[in-house]
């Protein structure tokens, strides 16, 4: 089977499409013919080994595919350990799913990790309460712009978009942002504010790091939580010093959706999913359309993902 494997850590360029022996069925496990793969900035950090958990060498990278078993279901998961999604074939853990044949590949795989990661930093992070207000960085990308729809759906109050170009601040008023904020404003912490008439924010969710990170925790209200659930930049925030948090009974809380499978996989990805699922079938959440590159261009999809050319969700095509 044609996959990507990595044998050396590093950038894209270590991506490379292999042959590699067809993998066998699993007992527990679900056997699928790999039509689409899901990219994540995960997976760029595993790539170069900087993920919070650390890779073994060769892999094929891939957290999430969908694809048809021997006996002609349409099956969308996550994939089993050592067996990554960017290849023709993989093994899916037990908690994938059946797909309704109107749900595209990309609005699937849109469920798994960004709209999973999406519906747990509102939900069991930042506890959204109605009324609140809730800034979303990188509000384009898979996670935050489901992440926009949900806190719409959800009753938040004032829902502050913060992206890198102009293209991308329609896309997130169009899915229902109140306003949208040039991530590269030369004072990102008093753009947001002027963005929510002045008033300190209810909730942050930010996945950039360094500088970003510093800016959203200047702008929390009293009992203010920002939520970090990535670090895209490769740079660290300033150190926070406990006494910080004090004024302001600030929270400042982290999020790994891989807890989430480890510490309770129906209460926490089955049954969200199956919202979520409900949701698109609906219509009242829709995962934004993403890019999409064949297989064998994988290392232009991280490429564009890293330089923040993408939107939506990120697939890999087998077909």
């Amino acid at each position: 089977m044609r996959a990507i494997q990595v044998t050396q850590f590093g950038g894209p360029e270590v991506l490379e499409v292999v042959d590699l022996p067809d993998l066998e069925p699993v007992t527990g496990l679900e056997l699928i013919d790999v039509d689409a793969a899901g990219v994540n900035y995960a997976d760029t950090h595993a790539v170069d080994n900087s993920y919070l958990s650390a890779q073994e060498l060769p892999f094929v990278p891939g957290a999430e595919a969908i694809g048809r078993t021997a006996d002609g279901r349409r099956l969308c998961g996550f994939t089993a350990s050592g067996s990554g999604g960017y290849a023709e074939r993989a093994l899916l853990a037990p908690a994938s799913f059946e797909v309704p044949d109107g749900v595209s590949d990309a609005a699937a795989l849109g469920l798994l990790v960004q709209g999973l990661t999406a519906w747990h930093l509102l939900r069991t992070s930042a506890r959204l309460v109605p009324g609140e207000s809730v800034v979303i960085h990188a509000a384009a990308g898979g996670v935050g712009s489901l992440a926009i729809q949900l806190a719409k759906l959800w009753g938040a109050g004032r829902v502050i978009a913060v992206t890198s170009s102009p293209d991308k601040r329609q896309v997130a008023l169009d899915l229902g942002a109140d306003v949208a904020v040039d991530a590269a404003a030369p004072d990102l912490a008093a753009a947001i504010r002027e963005a929510n008439e002045g008033a300190r924010v209810n909730i942050v969710l930010e996945m950039v790091g360094g500088p970003t990170t510093d800016a959203s925790l200047k702008v929390l209200a009293p009992f203010g939580r920002l939520v970090v659930f990535g670090m895209a930049s490769r740079t660290a925030a300033t150190p926070i010093p406990p006494s910080a948090l004090m004024t302001g009974s600030l929270s400042v809380i982290g999020f790994w959706l891989v807890d989430c499978m480890r510490v309770d996989p129906v209460g926490m990805v089955v049954q969200p999913l199956g919202e979520l699922v409900r949701l698109v079938e609906s219509g009242q959440v829709r995962p934004l359309p993403g890019s999409s590159y064949p297989l064998a261009q994988a290392r232009r999809a991280h490429e564009d993902m890293r330089a923040r050319q993408t939107t939506g969700k990120v697939i890999l095509t087998t077909r």
